[in-house]
């Protein structure tokens, strides 16, 4: 667990646990740390599942599924958490004397009005769940907050990853198929972003766009491990890739980073747009990497700034004209020991 996790782990306990203080002196005019236990075991395990880190694969089912169907599911997972845990928590607190007022049925057997105020709370905690997927985290959190209804400059790391052969793909197994693997390589996106802190900001065609706070994307390089972790994931399933599509996926990256402009765009649909040189030179670097016949690459300028620590090494490949771009640009290969006989892209799609 890093120290964002736990930042946000002391955060939640701690509103939980207030929350179950003042739940049981409004409806109880009791006190007592009662309700902030009652709190904690009923609420960490749904923020658990949500959060994918209880029954991670009934998560990413549920996950999958239209959003009709994942309310649904939803609110009876919830429910069949909450009533588990108020179970297990009435039970120890009745075992332990700290509800001698009541019999150990009625602190195990959860009370209409508690399940009536739970059945609400996760149908609200699963719109707006689905909502912040639907548009990710940060960009929930942005538009949420108005942090960028006026333009802001800002500096921003990209990651750009765009999928080798699509086309052949498509034209050899059809658009459906195509648009399947996509799908499923875009799903393989998830963890790793997540893992390193990113946000996935728009898919177009084929291509992925991976975008941090340059503070961020920098810190012990989560940009540059998050491109590897992607990989890995990748490789990790190359035998379920085989026999579900026939062939494993592979993959140009590139990474830049620089000064741009972020700002709220959008009437009946609102959106987080970046807007300068920094994304437009991350996509031509990404096509560099045809050229090159290398499937990472960093600008110089984003590679001065990171440490690339552990096993990642960056070969400078020297200064390359962009088309649209008026100066030549630094550019570096990224690769692991480990990944040196490994053969991701070919050089042309």
């Amino acid at each position: 667990m890093n120290r964002y996790s736990f930042g946000f782990w002391i955060f939640v306990l701690c509103a939980i646990a207030v929350s179950g203080v003042i739940y049981g002196a409004i409806f109880y005019d009791d006190w007592s740390l009662i309700g902030a236990v009652f709190a904690l075991f009923v609420c960490v395990p749904v923020i658990a599942f949500e959060r994918g880190l209880l029954l991670p694969r009934l998560n990413a089912w549920v996950t999958s599924l239209s959003t009709p169907a994942y309310i649904i599911f939803s609110l009876l997972v919830f429910y069949l958490m909450v009533s588990v845990a108020f179970a297990a928590c009435g039970g120890l607190l009745w075992s332990l004397g700290r509800l001698k007022a009541i019999t150990w049925q009625e602190a195990v057997i959860l009370p209409a009005d508690i399940l009536l105020y739970t059945i609400g709370v996760s149908l609200i905690l699963s719109c707006v769940t689905r909502v912040r997927e639907l548009l990710g985290r940060d960009v929930f959190a942005s538009l949420l907050l108005g942090r960028y209804r006026k333009p802001i400059e800002e500096e921003r790391v990209f990651l750009f990853i765009d999928l080798v052969g699509s086309t052949s793909f498509a034209e050899e197994f059809g658009d459906l198929r195509a648009q399947r693997f996509l799908s499923a390589l875009f799903t393989a996106f998830a963890k790793p972003v997540r893992q390193y802190r990113g946000t996935i900001d728009d898919y177009i065609g084929d291509a992925a766009i991976i975008t941090w706070p340059m503070a961020r994307g920098l810190r012990q390089d989560n940009c540059v491990k998050c491109a590897f972790a992607i990989v890995d994931a990748i490789e990790a399933d190359a035998d379920k890739w085989l026999q579900k599509f026939g062939q494993v996926p592979r993959l140009r990256i590139a990474l830049h980073g620089g000064p741009i402009v972020t700002a709220e765009v959008g009437v009946d649909h609102h959106k987080i747009a970046y807007f300068g040189d920094t994304v437009n030179t991350t996509a031509r670097l990404e096509g560099l990497c045809r050229a090159l016949g290398v499937p990472i690459l960093i600008s110089s300028d984003l590679a001065k700034r990171l440490d690339f620590s552990g096993d990642i090494k960056a070969e400078y490949l020297g200064q390359h004209a962009l088309k649209g771009r008026g100066q030549s640009l630094g550019v570096m290969a990224l690769t692991r020991e480990k990944d040196l006989a490994l053969k991701l892209v070919a050089r042309s799609a």
